[in-house]
């Protein structure tokens, strides 16, 4: 299949990408700007910004397949006021994503994934209260809606997602192996409150290719793979850089996870298992975390690292 990943060039899309490539698939790329990571840059691209492009000139025609991995979170918000939290992810992500999914629908795809996260369905409290959590929830939804006989759309609501690309930096991940290993002068060594559920980057993207070829049209899946608290989380990092710790749990504002990004709630525990009948679906490996979290300090390790 002729499959479009918009987001491609990022941790999650990427990691789509190359497993969609392996598979046999033809893989575009879209994002504002292509990439030097050797293994993505070797994939078709095609320039776009979701956002403020309404990609209705013709450009999606020809696709068999879209997944969706770029709606906004809080690291997209602009940090100098210049609009608030609310009217910006309604902007693009209540608004631009559906007129995106609309115009892959009007193209001729048929089958198509929304990458969501797990807060609409795990903490639905917030929503109505936290502007992402809203914004994400009604994204989900109007996207769900477009579905029809002949456009098959469900959504992959996901947990902390960790996962590495060979050439491909991610601070915050690049910073939890930096505080791990002491590296970061001045901060203080300690684990919040409560913890969450995570996945692998891979597992998610097994979930998304058996989701095109045989995801339910309409649903909003909820996956996941390891429950941990914070503590556990964390001293898997100072285990796998060779400095265990016993870390002390605290209710201050955690360097590596403040409060801001704590969508469910500060402390709050988010524990579950995905529905086993969902798994059977979507079919992906999971006890990946601890390997991964190695895999990934081992990679910092190695000679000519990005």
């Amino acid at each position: 299949m002729k499959v479009l990943v918009v987001g491609g060039t990022g941790l999650i899309g990427g990691q789509i990408a190359l497993h969609l490539h392996n598979n046999g698939h033809a893989v575009t790329l879209m994002s504002r700007k292509p990439t030097a990571v050797p293994s993505l840059a070797s994939m078709d691209f095609l320039q776009g910004d979701y956002t403020c492009d309404h990609a209705g000139d013709g450009r999606l025609a020809g696709f068999d397949w879209l997944v969706f991995s770029a709606a906004a979170d809080i690291r997209n918000l602009p940090q100098d006021g210049s609009i608030a939290p609310r009217d910006f992810y309604t902007k693009v992500n209540d608004e631009a994503v559906p007129r995106f999914f609309e115009a892959a629908r009007a193209a001729g795809i048929s089958r198509a994934v929304l990458v969501g996260t797990f807060y609409p369905q795990v903490a639905p409290q917030q929503i109505g209260v936290c502007a992402y959590v809203t914004s994400r929830h009604n994204t989900d939804l109007k996207v769900r809606a477009l579905s029809n006989e002949k456009f098959a759309v469900c959504s992959l609501n996901a947990p902390f997602v960790l996962g590495h690309i060979d050439g491909l930096n991610v601070p915050y991940i690049d910073a939890l192996a930096s505080y791990a290993r002491g590296d970061i002068p001045g901060l203080p060594l300690f684990a919040p409150k409560g913890g969450t559920n995570h996945i692998s980057a891979n597992s998610l993207a097994q979930a998304a290719l058996n989701a095109l070829q045989k995801g339910e049209s309409g649903k909003g899946y909820l996956i996941g793979d390891e429950n941990y608290s914070w503590k556990e989380y964390l001293e898997l990092w100072f285990e796998a850089v060779g400095n265990p710790v016993d870390l002390d749990v605290r209710d201050d504002d955690h360097p590596m996870f403040p409060n801001v990004i704590m969508f469910a709630g500060p402390g709050a525990t988010v524990s579950y298992e995905p529905n086993s009948e969902d798994l059977a679906v979507l079919d992906y490996e999971r006890g990946q975390i601890r390997i991964l979290i190695q895999d990934i300090v081992a990679a910092q390790g190695s000679p000519g690292r990005a």
